[in-house]
């Protein structure tokens, strides 16, 4: 876009697009899908970006179809821009984890309520390494030929959920997960066996 560089956001929507047309519905599903586990794409912002990007020559937006739904294609000028956004390097990733910040300050928490986010957390966790690990049990002999790119961010999923669930087994003591319910020891539990 013109008066301001392209957005990783923007540039995952027309990476999408190449795969052919799509509604901004079908780019949420299809993001939620392909990236969902490590960059989040709302709603609002994929029809923001796909308003702007229209304007600037970047997507075209077809004929409105069931439900008011309109499908959007890449144009010459959006394979130029991604293009172009995909030659510059990658910025430098930076740990967003808002557990961690609760973590931080958890003195100040009561120990039981700790215990209930740190539980919540692993949960969703390992829930998102079943799905990777599903995914990539469901992956064709010939995957790492067939789509490498997707197959190593598949890898990078798999790798990262698994060192997550490592750092929630090696909490320290007061921190550590004492049953499957999600209580944490605490002063007056047993200090957990290491």
């Amino acid at each position: 876009m013109p008066d301001r560089p392209m957005n990783a956001t923007a540039a995952s929507l027309l990476g999408f697009l190449h795969d052919g047309p799509m509604t901004g519905w079908d780019l949420v599903e299809y993001a939620q899908q392909r990236i969902g586990g490590f960059w989040s794409l709302t709603q609002s912002q994929v029809y923001r970006e796909l308003a702007a990007m229209a304007a600037a020559g970047l997507v075209r937006a077809g004929e409105r179809g069931r439900r008011d739904r309109q499908p959007y294609e890449i144009t010459e000028a959006g394979r130029a821009a991604f293009a172009e956004w995909a030659a510059n390097p990658p910025a430098e990733e930076a740990i967003r984890f808002p557990l961690l910040l609760t973590v931080l300050f958890g003195r100040h928490l009561p120990p039981e309520r700790l215990a209930e986010y740190l539980a919540a957390h692993r949960a969703t966790h390992a829930a998102r390494l079943a799905g990777y690990e599903a995914v990539a049990a469901a992956l064709p002999a010939e995957a790492d030929d067939i789509d490498p790119y997707s197959v190593a961010t598949l890898r990078f999923g798999l790798a990262y959920e698994r060192a997550v669930l490592d750092w929630f087994d090696a909490l320290p003591g007061p921190l550590r997960l004492a049953d499957g319910n999600g209580a944490a020891g605490g002063e007056g539990s047993p200090p957990a066996a290491d």
